[in-house]
């Protein structure tokens, strides 16, 4: 699927990439509005309805992303709801076979994530992911969400690389789409970001199911 001869430098989105979406989608799905409808005295179906709505007004933003936003919002201390049910963070299937395989390939590995940076330190500690990484990136210290293209031009002033042998891999197609705009050729998306969860469709871009079918890297 790859020609890893063309490749220099591979991006890797975090949650729905590497890791399980899994426990994200049931974080917030799940585990919020159990524990907002317990503070605030609400059926949980009441508190599902009520959060859902104002998670869908933040998608596509930071705050969509921010701890410390929700936190704020809520009055609920989000990075300890995590911890409650931090067991849940998975690596899928043959990531970090995969990472493994790029490393002793002198492949560069970054991470670029939107993931707020008290859950990346959270996800690093289950999963040892950045032992891998020659960087680390998170759209909160640039300031802007993946998903714009101003991130890109931030992110290319930080790493320098050259898009026509940098690879993006990233469950996301706005992101996908804006990296494509940025001149970055190669791109694959994630069929099934949360494994136990449907696939997605993947609109123009090529997809994986699994990292083992990205292997052998040469």
């Amino acid at each position: 699927m790859i020609d890893w001869s063309l490749i220099e430098t591979t991006f890797l989105d975090m949650d729905g990439t590497l890791l399980d979406l899994h426990f994200d989608n049931h974080f917030w799905q799940e585990h919020v509005p159990l524990r907002y409808a317990e503070q605030n005295g609400l059926p949980l179906s009441e508190a599902k309805a009520h959060l859902y709505q104002r998670f869908r007004k933040a998608e596509g933003t930071l705050n969509w992303y921010s701890v410390d936003y929700w936190s704020d919002e809520l009055a609920l201390d989000i990075p300890k709801l995590k911890e409650e049910v931090a067991q849940r963070i998975m690596m899928r299937p043959h990531a970090e076979e995969f990472l493994r395989a790029m490393r002793e390939a002198g492949k560069r590995l970054v991470l670029v994530t939107n993931a707020h940076g008290k859950t990346v330190t959270l996800k690093f500690r289950r999963t040892n992911i950045d032992q891998y990484m020659d960087a680390v990136f998170c759209a909160h210290d640039l300031g802007l969400a993946k998903e714009h293209p101003p991130f890109w031009r931030e992110l290319h002033a930080l790493e320098p690389f050259d898009p026509a042998r940098t690879l993006l891999i990233d469950d996301s197609l706005p992101v996908l789409r804006c990296a494509r705009a940025h001149g970055i050729r190669h791109l694959l998306a994630i069929r099934k970001p949360d494994l136990q969860g449907p696939e997605k469709d993947c609109g123009e871009f090529p997809a994986v199911d699994s990292f083992d079918q990205l292997l052998p890297i040469a």
